[in-house]
C-alpha cells in the first residue's frame, strides 16, 4: 500500500483555475475577509500533512482492530483518540461551521477537499467528525438561540461529538413509518423512548459527551412523514452553565459487525425514556434533515472518490514497480528479467480509467459544493435561487454516480494488483470493503436515481435539467473553437433526447421511472463529467497557452480528457438504448419464475 499523499496540485486546480472560486468568495460578504486563495492554499497543506501523517498510518491496524462494545460503552482501535483530538485541535470539526458559535465559517468548496483527503487516509475515522459537522449543521439552521449557544460551541472544537438518529429496523428508509415517540414533559423537554439503529459514531470513547439528533413522533401526530419531529437528545444531560450532568438515558445496545468501515462505530442505539428538546417546528423534522441532506449526501459521494484515489495512488505505484512479461513492442527494460506491468494495455486501461473518474470526480464534486456556497452566501437573489434549484437536480447524482465509481475505481485497483490485491497486507481489499458501503447509507444509489428522474426531472416538467443544459449550452458557445465542444454538444443532445423519452413514456407506463433510473443517472453523470473534462481540457490549453512551466501537469489533463472522451464516455450510448427499451420484460416474469 502505497504512503497516502493528498493531491494538493489537483485541488488547486480545480478550484483556483477551474472555477476560481477564490474570486467567487470575495464576491460575497459573508466570507470576504474570512478565506481567500492563499489561506485556502495554507488550510489545504495542513489537512494533507495531518491526513499523511496522522491518520492514514492508522487504517489498517483500525481495520484489523475494529470497535469494541461492552455495557460500559464502546472503544475505539488504538490511536483513534489521539488522532481525533489533533483534528479537532486544528478546527477541521468546525471548519464551516458558523462563526458567531465558534465554527471557522468557510465554504463547502474548500471543506470537500478535506472530506476526500481524510476518505483517502481513513475512511473510518473520518465518519465522526463528519457526523458531528453535520447534527451541528441541522442544530444551527433549525435549533433555538439557547440550544444553539449551548451545544454548537463544543461540536464545534470537537469536545463533543454529533450522532444522525433516523433509521429504525423496521422503517429503513420509509421514515414515515417509524415508532420512536416522543412525550411532552412541560417544562420545554420531552422524553424520548425507541430504538434506532445503524447509527454511525452513536457511541464511541473520542468524546465526553454525544449529541444526538433523533427523528420521533408525538402522540398525536398526524401519520407518515408529515408527523416527524427532530429532537437533540445528548448522551450525558448539561447543566445550565454547560457542564455536563448525569447520564441521560440513552445506551447503546450493540454494534454491528460489518463487512467494513471496522473501526467506526455502527451502533443500535436505545432511548428510553432520556431527556430531549424539541429542534424546529413540531411535526416538521424532515425540514432539519433536508437541511444537512445535501451536505452529507455530497460528503458520502466524496467518500467515493477519495476511497478510490487511495486505491488509485497505490495501484500506480505497484503498476511502476511490479515487473511481469515484457511489452508487446519489445523489452523496455531488457537489463530485468521482465518489465514493468505499466507496460501492458490492460493495466494502462485500469490506471487511466481510475484517473479520469477520478479527477472527473474531483472537479464535478468541488462543482456541486461550489453551488452550496452559492445558495448560502450569494446576495443575489437570481444567482441564489439558480443554485438552490441545481443543489436539488445534482445531489442524487454526486451522491450515487461517484459512489458507483469509487468502487469501479477500488476494484480495478485492486485488479492491477493481481493475486496481491486479494491478500490483506496490500490493503487494497480493505478499500473495497470500505468504499461498499457509500453506496448504500445516505440513501441507496437506486432511491438517488428514483429522486433525480421521478421528483428533480420528471415531476417538476424538466425545470432543473433545462437549467443544467443551458449552462451547459453557454460554455458550448463559448468554446464553439475547442477540442471537444461538438462531442460536448452531441453528448448533451444525446441525454435531452432520453430524459424527452422516459417522461414521455411515464404517462402511459408509471414503472418507467422506477425501471430506468439508474441507467438514467449514468448516462446524465457521464455527460456532466464530459462538460467537466472540456472546462478542465480549456483551463489547461489556456494555461500551456501562456507559457506556464508546468507543461508536464497542464498536458496530462489534455490527455486525460482525450481519454474520457474516447474510452468512458461512449458509455452513454449503451446506458440510452437500455433506459429507453421499456419495462415489458423486466415485469413480464411472474414472482414465481424468478
Amino acid at each position: 500500500m502505497a504512503d497516502y499523499q493528498a493531491p494538493l496540485r489537483d485541488m488547486r486546480f480545480v478550484m483556483h483555475e477551474v472555477f476560481e472560486a477564490a474570486e467567487k468568495w470575495q464576491q460575497w460578504p459573508a466570507t470576504q475577509e474570512a478565506i481567500d486563495k492563499e489561506t485556502a492554499d495554507a488550510f489545504l497543506e495542513e489537512g494533507a500533512k495531518l491526513a499523511a501523517n496522522v491518520v492514514a498510518p492508522l487504517n489498517r491496524e483500525g481495520d484489523e482492530e475494529g470497535c469494541h462494545w461492552s455495557e460500559s460503552g464502546v472503544q475505539t482501535p488504538k490511536g483513534y483518540k489521539d488522532a481525533y483530538q489533533l483534528f479537532s485541535e486544528s478546527g477541521f470539526t468546525g471548519l464551516t461551521g458558523n462563526p458567531e458559535f465558534g465554527g471557522m465559517g468557510m465554504p463547502k468548496a474548500l471543506s470537500a477537499q478535506f472530506d476526500e483527503m481524510f476518505s483517502s487516509a481513513s475512511l473510518a475515522f473520518i465518519l465522526y467528525p463528519s457526523l458531528t459537522s453535520g447534527a451541528a449543521l441541522a442544530l444551527d439552521a433549525h435549533g433555538s438561540d439557547e440550544l444553539k449557544e449551548c451545544f454548537l460551541p463544543k461540536m464545534y472544537s470537537g469536545e463533543w461529538s454529533g450522532a444522525m438518529c433516523l433509521t429504525e429496523a423496521h422503517s429503513g428508509t420509509d421514515l414515515g413509518i417509524i415508532r420512536t415517540k416522543a412525550e411532552d414533559n412541560g417544562d420545554g423537554s420531552y422524553n424520548i423512548t425507541g430504538t434506532k439503529i445503524f447509527i454511525t459514531g452513536g457511541e464511541h470513547d473520542l468524546t465526553d459527551n454525544i449529541i444526538h439528533l433523533v427523528l420521533a413522533k408525538l402522540p398525536d401526530a398526524p401519520a407518515g412523514p408529515k408527523g416527524i419531529s427532530l429532537f437533540l437528545v445528548p448522551k450525558v444531560n448539561v447543566n445550565d452553565d454547560g457542564s455536563l450532568a448525569d447520564r441521560n438515558e440513552v445506551h447503546c445496545g450493540s454494534i454491528e459487525h460489518k463487512m467494513g468501515i471496522k473501526a467506526s462505530s455502527t451502533c443500535v442505539m436505545n432511548f428510553d425514556g432520556a431527556k430531549g428538546y424539541l429542534v424546529g417546528e413540531i411535526n416538521k423534522g424532515l425540514n432539519g434533515m433536508f437541511t444537512m441532506m445535501n451536505y452529507e449526501r455530497l460528503f458520502v459521494g466524496i467518500q467515493g472518490l477519495g476511497t478510490s484515489e487511495m486505491s488509485y495512488q497505490s495501484a500506480l505505484e505497484y503498476a511502476k514497480d511490479r515487473i511481469q512479461g515484457r511489452a508487446a513492442t519489445g523489452a523496455q527494460q531488457p537489463e530485468k528479467a521482465a518489465d514493468p506491468i505499466m507496460v501492458h494495455g490492460d493495466v494502462r486501461r485500469m490506471l487511466l480509467n481510475m484517473k479520469a473518474l477520478n479527477e472527473g470526480g474531483r472537479a464535478f464534486s468541488t462543482y456541486v459544493a461550489m453551488l452550496l456556497d452559492a445558495a448560502k452566501f450569494s446576495t443575489d437573489a437570481v444567482e441564489k435561487q439558480k443554485a438552490v434549484d441545481l443543489v436539488a437536480l445534482m445531489t442524487p447524482v454526486v451522491k450515487a454516480f461517484l459512489t458507483d465509481m469509487g468502487l469501479e475505481g477500488c476494484v480495478a485497483g485492486q485488479q492491477v494488483f493481481g493475486g496481491h490485491g486479494y491478500i490483506r497486507e496490500w490493503g487494497q481489499e480493505q478499500l473495497v470493503r470500505d468504499v461498499r458501503i457509500a453506496q448504500i447509507y445516505e440513501g441507496t444509489n437506486g432511491i438517488q436515481s428514483l429522486d433525480l428522474l421521478g421528483r428533480k426531472i420528471a415531476m417538476n416538467g424538466g425545470k432543473f435539467f433545462n437549467i443544467f443544459a443551458e449552462d451547459v449550452r453557454s460554455f458550448i458557445a463559448a468554446d464553439s473553437a475547442g477540442e471537444f465542444s461538438n462531442e460536448l454538444s452531441d453528448a448533451l443532445n444525446k441525454l435531452e433526447k432520453l430524459t424527452g423519452e422516459l417522461v414521455t413514456q411515464s404517462k402511459d407506463d408509471a414503472n418507467v421511472i422506477n425501471s430506468a433510473c439508474v441507467e438514467y443517472l449514468h448516462a446524465f453523470s457521464y455527460v456532466a463529467y464530459a462538460w467537466m473534462w472540456a472546462m478542465m481540457a480549456k483551463t489547461a490549453k489556456e494555461k500551456l497557452a501562456e507559457g506556464s512551466s508546468e507543461e508536464s501537469f497542464y498536458q496530462a489533463k489534455i490527455i486525460t480528457a482525450r481519454y474520457y472522451y474516447k474510452r468512458l464516455l461512449p458509455r452513454l450510448d449503451g446506458l440510452m438504448v437500455s433506459a429507453a427499451s421499456g419495462t415489458e420484460e423486466l415485469y413480464e416474469l411472474s414472482d414465481d419464475q424468478f
